[in-house]
């Protein structure tokens, strides 16, 4: 009662205008009062600018007396010297072989003006090599002069099929297979094509006429799509992710699924339940690696892996933006130490004998046991340890199956390209565009995982195509590859 009445006595001090009698009478009430009175001004201080005890805005601060953020300074530093390490063998582009050889000479010297005599000795000559591209490039128009047929057999005219050019198509297939790529896999816009195309290649170009030709496009390489999603759930470790998209205003979500040799992307209404089931429409026999949103919780599937960098990086979020007082260093600092030690064994996994290997984890499942048998004060230490426990065997998974990471860093790289490229297009005008987004994205991406050069590879099954009726399997390509 005796500490209490001390504090309403320097409140009191501190509510009227402190001059130098009634501050020296402060500090003679000792060190706790002066202590007491500078966190009482600090706390009215940080509450007249409408922070919180943590220094940070809080969300009745209005937005226009939030000072704006400036980033650190880092001009004249650089985290990574580029380039490759000391002692490491460089890397260049392979100079090809000349198509032409052009002989040089020198009437007068450059530099004076009188005359010259070229030098006898060999090793005064040096060779360069230029590759450009030649001047007047130029589109090959081909008239087709296709005849009739009469069949005794079947009884009807017949014609032969036209193998460059989908089915009453203008555009060949090689030009509407480039346009496509530049535009779904290397994010070039429509009217950055038809510049491309008008200006350079004298191909006159409409952007009603290429939208047309992509969802021809689209529709023979649907089989390649189903193709491509029956291969991800044949996997024994697949990536998920999703992110927003807009589909003729409307909110949608991209979808991406992802192994090391196919991506597969799915625009959809949902990014619940309904979506995840269209894709997942049996059981998944293999490791599900995702973040922590709710519906990938409803997977059947064999195994799943929550990706730790997501826990780390809350982790940073709490401590930059959260309360942090109580027990939430500690909390904070045993969790991301036993995450860092599951991460460490993983890597030295090779270099331990099964049974030290075997053992070690057992440690680290018991160390976790633990912390999840405690109590904890903190708020925040009290919200991630709920999902902690919640996710309990899907944390250290990757421990027990060598082809599984601890992280989703594999469908974030994948669905960073949609990301970019929805930065250009902002996504899509109507559903049929959506579904060519998402086959041709899919068919793209999965090549170049593959390492299969996208014109050559889609002009040779376009042709088989148009001459059999049937789309030749994607993983003839990969073998013949």
């Amino acid at each position: 009662m005796c500490k209490k009445n001390n504090n309403d006595d320097i409140k009191k001090l501190l509510t009227a205008s402190l001059d130098e009698q009634q501050a020296k009478a402060l500090f003679a009430m000792g060190e706790e009062a002066v202590v007491f009175a500078l966190l009482t001004l600090t706390a009215e201080l940080a509450k007249a600018k409408g922070e919180n005890a943590q220094g940070q805005p809080s969300p009745a601060t209005p937005s226009g007396s939030v000072p704006v953020h400036l980033k650190e300074n880092n001009k004249g530093k650089r985290l990574k010297k580029p380039g490759r390490k000391p002692g490491h063998k460089g890397s260049r582009r392979v100079s090809p072989e000349p198509d032409k050889t052009v002989t040089l000479s020198l009437e007068c010297c450059p530099d004076c003006g009188g005359p010259v005599n070229e030098c006898r000795a060999k090793s005064t000559r040096r060779k360069r090599i230029v590759e450009d591209i030649p001047e007047g490039i130029t589109t090959e128009t081909t008239e087709y002069d296709i005849p009739t047929y009469w069949c005794p057999h079947c009884k009807n005219t017949v014609s032969p099929k036209v193998p460059d050019a989908m089915p009453n198509c203008a555009i060949g297939n090689r030009l509407a297979v480039m346009t496509a790529w530049l535009h779904y896999a290397m994010g070039n816009s429509i009217s950055q094509i038809i510049d491309i195309f008008n200006v350079h290649l004298q191909v006159k170009l409409t952007p009603g006429g290429l939208t047309q030709i992509w969802h021809r496009l689209a529709l023979t390489l649907n089989p390649w799509h189903d193709e491509i999603r029956e291969k991800c759930l044949a996997s024994g470790v697949l990536h998920g992710d999703e992110s927003g998209w807009r589909v003729n205003g409307q909110t949608h979500w991209l979808w991406c699924f992802a192994t090391q040799r196919e991506t597969y992307y799915m625009i959809d209404r949902s990014r619940g339940q309904p979506a995840l089931q269209e894709f997942f429409n049996e059981f998944y026999d293999g490791v599900l690696v995702s973040d922590f949103w709710k519906p990938y919780d409803h997977i059947a599937s064999a195994g799943t892996q929550k990706c730790l960098v997501h826990l780390l990086r809350e982790f940073r979020h709490v401590k930059k933006y959260k309360d942090v007082s109580k027990d939430w260093s500690g909390f904070r600092k045993r969790v991301k130490r036993l995450m860092q030690d599951a991460i460490r064994l993983w890597y030295e996994r090779e270099s331990h004998a099964d049974e030290v290997y075997a053992r070690r984890c057992a440690l680290i499942e018991k160390r976790l046991d633990k912390i999840l048998s405690e109590s904890f004060e903190n708020p925040e230490a009290v919200r991630i340890a709920k999902r902690l426990r919640k996710y309990r065997d899907a944390l250290f998974t990757f421990l027990y199956h060598p082809a599984a990471p601890f992280d989703n860093n594999h469908a974030e790289r994948s669905i960073r390209p949609a990301v970019l490229m929805r930065r250009i297009s902002h996504g899509n005008q109507s559903t049929t565009g959506a579904d060519t987004q998402s086959i041709l994205m899919s068919v793209f991406r999965t090549l170049h995982l593959r390492g299969l050069p996208p014109t050559a590879t889609l002009c040779a099954a376009l042709r088989e195509f148009v001459l059999t009726g049937k789309l030749p399997t994607m993983e003839k390509f990969s073998s013949n590859g």
